[in-house]
């Protein structure tokens, strides 16, 4: 029986509504509301993107600056370096990113390429670990950078976890904008894509996402089998084509996978 707290709130109890502090929430919709692609906001963008009036998002930009989180230059307003003491906060106490890096750099080291690992969050994929090999070939993999799910491999191999009509239902709600000339757009194409993912148990995508950039991944399953992240390799495709990359990162992708199956 779950033990319960100084208010009688029992630790495991699923939050209510009366539980949860909506200015907490609606803060963090206005940190999440600034981006790579709008990185300076007005508080009539922030309020748009946020669903928040004019005044509300006028009040927690100010908050936010007084508190140090943001800043303001006339009527635009930034993110500041204090902000990354949230993201430092979970990478330095989550098991998942502690636990995935070092097979990341055992990859790496024996590839020459680049690794990183995966959550599903939403309609994206967020990276929680990853490393270059010295080889820069996207700007998203690295800690932190969200990439859309249903377009690369993490995402594919993550959605795959789920049962079919489940997928077929994201994709509805999904914006499927072709982002390269590879790029499968077309939903009753995608969903059996990624149920071939679901049988073979690995994705590989090829220039869907960004022109160049060649990516096979795995799931990472915890002890009792469920998908609790994805672990990928990626390569430009100047240096190795489709299949090389599968013969040359499958094995060592497997072996990392039942590696952490044991410890996840």
């Amino acid at each position: 029986m779950a033990a319960a707290d100084a208010d009688g709130a029992s630790d495991a109890a699923p939050a209510r509504d009366r539980d949860l502090v909506a200015a907490l929430d609606k803060g963090l919709q206005v940190i999440e509301a600034f981006d790579q692609e709008r990185p300076r906001l007005t508080i009539s963008e922030v309020a748009a993107r946020t669903g928040l009036t004019r005044a509300a998002a006028r009040r927690y930009l100010l908050t936010l600056c007084h508190l140090g989180f943001a800043s303001q230059d006339r009527n635009l307003f930034a993110l500041t370096p204090k902000v990354l003491r949230l993201s430092q906060s979970y990478m330095h106490s989550a098991r998942l990113p502690r636990i995935v890096q070092p097979e990341l750099l055992k990859l790496s080291h024996a590839l020459k390429e680049a690794s990183s690992a995966g959550v599903l969050d939403g309609s994206d994929v967020l990276c929680v670990a990853a490393t270059s090999a010295g080889r820069v070939i996207s700007s998203t993999l690295q800690p932190g950078t969200r990439v859309p799910a249903w377009c690369t491999a993490n995402g594919r191999v993550l959605l795959a976890a789920w049962p079919q009509d489940a997928v077929q239902a994201w994709i509805a709600q999904q914006a499927l904008t072709e982002r390269t000339p590879h790029t499968v757009t077309e939903p009753t194409q995608l969903a059996a894509e990624i149920a071939a993912v679901r049988e073979r148990g690995h994705a590989a995508v090829d220039q869907e996402f960004e022109p160049g950039l060649r990516t096979v991944s795995v799931p990472l399953l915890n002890f009792k089998g469920e998908t609790v992240a994805a672990l990928n390799v990626s390569v430009h495709a100047s240096r190795m084509e489709m299949d090389e990359l599968q013969e040359a990162a499958l094995p060592p992708l497997r072996q990392a996978q039942t590696h952490l199956r044991q410890i996840l």
